[in-house]
């Protein structure tokens, strides 16, 4: 594996990022206990920073304005790890303590605080380091308003560090997807970020649903698409993984 360049060195994407990115994490982290007892998983630490803080960085560095963090789980430690932030971020925190919301009923819930037509989502809980390029300003150049409601961030398996799964995605030559299906393997994997235009949640309900009921929406009209990730992920997903995403990023 090899380092990104420094920042300094990257080329500068022009193009106009959606002016909010929501940060998922607000789920209980059960595969990551015993360290999820006294804490949420965002809050873990990897290589000396939480995952929390690495999607934060990565929102403010790409020049996006706005983040919002959901939280339930230990959320007062959510709410104090966001108040000290600067980096030019506005943050706000969409209150799910009453009741979780899995990821459709979160962002159906946060939306009020969302600003724009389309924004990121974020998986506070998976890890990723920029290629040659900024991540998320890459997905915003290829985001396209008149054909997407949906663009995920995909990573080939053979780079899907820590993934343990078959696979999510199929993907053809123009972007578009579909998932796994029937088929016993796909070659793509989710990578947690996405832009979703809001206008999949109208009429949906502040209740607990997944992200497949607005997925289900753009699969069934065509507009569900994917980029690859041009650099590292990593899917952290048990205590064991924190010790070898360390490693792998020692050597990166």
């Amino acid at each position: 594996m090899s380092a990104a360049p420094p920042l300094s060195l990257r080329p500068h994407i022009d193009c106009t990022v959606p002016l909010t990115a929501m940060v998922l994490a607000a789920g209980l982290g059960k595969r990551m206990r015993p360290l999820t007892a006294t804490r949420p998983k965002p809050l873990i630490e990897v290589a000396g920073k939480t995952l929390l803080d690495r999607a934060l960085d990565g929102v403010a560095a790409a020049g996006i304005g706005r983040a919002v963090v959901n939280a339930h789980y230990f959320a007062d430690q959510i709410e104090a790890a966001v108040a000290g932030r600067r980096d030019g971020l506005d943050i706000a925190v969409s209150d799910e303590r009453g009741l979780l919301l899995e990821t459709g009923g979160g962002i159906a819930k946060a939306l009020p605080l969302i600003a724009g037509d389309a924004f990121y989502t974020i998986n506070a809980d998976n890890m990723w380091i920029d290629g040659s390029s900024d991540t998320l300003r890459l997905l915003a150049q290829r985001w396209d308003a008149a054909q997407m409601d949906v663009l995920l961030l995909l990573v080939p398996m053979a780079r899907a560090h820590g993934y343990e799964g078959r696979g999510d995605f199929h993907m053809d030559a123009a972007g578009l997807i579909k998932p796994r299906g029937e088929v016993r393997v796909a070659p793509f994997v989710y990578s947690g970020i996405q832009i979703i235009s809001r206008r999949l949640f109208e009429g949906e309900p502040v209740a607990p649903f997944t992200m497949w009921r607005v997925w289900n929406k753009a699969l069934a009209q065509g507009r569900m698409f994917g980029a690859v990730h041009q650099g590292l992920w990593f899917h952290v997903g048990t205590p064991a993984s924190i010790g070898e995403t360390e490693t792998l990023l020692a050597v990166a």
